[in-house]
């Protein structure tokens, strides 16, 4: 073996090697939710459904959240459609490469006063000074979803759910069909 196929093996395997790297971190934000005890993969809303969620904050202001913002699409969008209403608005979401998204998508489109984007374990996040609670969650977690909201919000707060409604309890208004559906509940009237 001479050394200039010794070097370019040597070249080759370190290429290879960087690629494989790069790939990973580039992919594990992306799987790492799937090994989580209760997964909640990236599925951007579509343009009803952010229209239905937009009709069911009709008439409310306040702090927002948005309990897995993913590309912060839901955040922007209502703050922007509420500007009048001076809604400040904040998505939780663990994938870093969506939370640095929505934070420079924020940034372009003028928002990040009204805006900000955390990289926390929603089930961590406390929710007692929010007024409106937006959730794009799967089916098995809405109990869970359920629980937390009604023991942290404050009586007047609204939740609404996209995809799938809160188990046991009658939305006060429902918008929407399909997979657009989105229900709205009134913490008050809950209590």
């Amino acid at each position: 073996m001479n050394r200039t196929s010794s070097k370019t093996g040597f070249t080759l395997l370190h290429g290879w090697g960087g690629l494989a790297t790069a790939i990973s971190l580039i992919t594990i934000p992306f799987i790492s939710p799937a090994f989580r005890k209760i997964c909640l993969p990236y599925i951007p809303a579509s343009p009803a459904q952010i229209a239905n969620v937009l009709t069911a904050l009709k008439y409310r202001s306040g702090n927002l959240v948005d309990l897995g913002s993913g590309d912060g699409r839901i955040v922007i969008i209502i703050v922007r459609a509420a500007a009048a209403l001076n809604f400040n608005a904040v998505g939780i979401e663990l994938n870093i490469w969506l939370i640095m998204y929505s934070r420079l998508l924020s940034l372009i489109k003028g928002y990040s006063k009204n805006t900000r984007f955390y990289r926390q374990n929603l089930w961590s996040f406390n929710l007692k000074s929010y007024s409106n609670v937006v959730v794009f969650g799967t089916e098995h977690m809405m109990s869970l979803i359920k629980e937390k909201c009604l023991q942290e919000l404050p009586s007047k707060s609204v939740i609404i759910t996209c995809r799938f409604p809160l188990p046991n309890l009658k939305a006060d208004q429902i918008i929407g069909k399909g997979i657009d559906t989105v229900w709205k509940y009134d913490v008050l009237k809950i209590n």
